[in-house]
């Protein structure tokens, strides 16, 4: 009895220890340009493609690791409130369909490209935008717009077309590596329009470098972006109508009165010219 005491002794620390472990599940708020989260810890193993959220994590800084941006997260994850996420959320951060190996893998050094937002803010912080948002390229007019694939767009009022959403010259056309969208002159209080109808996703100021910005979600593949705008006539979750004003135009985190417009395909930028009816 005396050789075997030490064996139990043994089993019942072992007990305690087993019933003192436990699992915490918090909410935890990305505050957008916030102070950092808690101390990284190891990441662990899960599919390519994928993330699951740990505590002290923000959406900004799971954005920066996998280096894509938070309007494409947003989109990926078809985000309603892009200001909170929960511990143990599973979240895409690549686009669907991505062969494997090629998104979705964590950034193993500082390379990841995040220029300076347009507004020439101090380049001592750290920017949020992490691809360019504008750019004065001079645009080629086509010969003949290319028109879009069959049911390319989200059903709307004509057919599935898309209208365009403000009145003024193109500033600037799509560029693949710095314009992700077009730049459409016009005075500050112009009609900003709903491209196409659908679900306001976001209406805010929160992502620096893009103003007073608008996000609509037109089915499960397509968003459309409305950003420096002067002002915001919808809020979140409202249903719209294509054609209908959502904003004025403006110049906020610009540097001239202008609509920055993007059409995202399954959170991919594509060129708005492909879809837009011919002037």
């Amino acid at each position: 009895m005396h050789k075997q005491s030490p064996y139990i002794v043994l089993l019942l620390v072992a007990g305690l220890m087993a019933g003192c472990a436990s699992k915490v599940t918090a909410p935890v708020r990305d505050v957008i340009g916030g102070t950092a989260g808690a101390p990284a810890t190891s990441v662990p193993s899960q599919p390519s493609g994928v993330h699951t959220v740990r505590p002290g994590e923000t959406l900004l800084g799971i954005a920066r690791q996998y280096g894509v941006t938070l309007p494409e997260l947003v989109a990926w994850n078809g985000l309603t409130d892009p200001n909170q996420i929960q511990v143990g959320e599973t979240l895409r951060v690549a686009p669907p369909g991505a062969a494997p190996g090629s998104a979705g893998e964590p950034a193993t050094s500082g390379a990841v490209a995040m220029p300076v937002p347009v507004n020439g803010a101090d380049s001592g912080s750290v920017p949020l935008k992490q691809e360019p948002i504008g750019g004065r390229a001079p645009i080629a007019a086509p010969a003949a717009p290319a028109e879009p694939p069959a049911a390319s767009g989200p059903g709307a009022a004509t057919g599935g077309q898309w209208l365009w959403p403000a009145a003024g010259a193109v500033l600037a056309g799509f560029s693949e590596a710095s314009n992700k969208g077009l730049d459409i002159g016009g005075r500050v209080g112009d009609p900003i329009r709903a491209a196409a109808a659908g679900k306001v996703v976001y209406a805010g100021s929160g992502l620096r470098g893009y103003g007073k910005l608008i996000v609509i979600k037109h089915d499960q593949e397509y968003n459309s972006v409305y950003a420096h705008n002067d002002k915001l006539l919808v809020k979140e979750d409202e249903q719209v109508a294509q054609g209908q004003k959502i904003a004025e135009l403006g110049s906020t985190e610009s540097d001239r009165p202008k609509l920055h417009f993007e059409i995202r395909k399954q959170g991919k930028a594509i060129d708005p010219m492909r879809y837009l009816p011919a002037r």
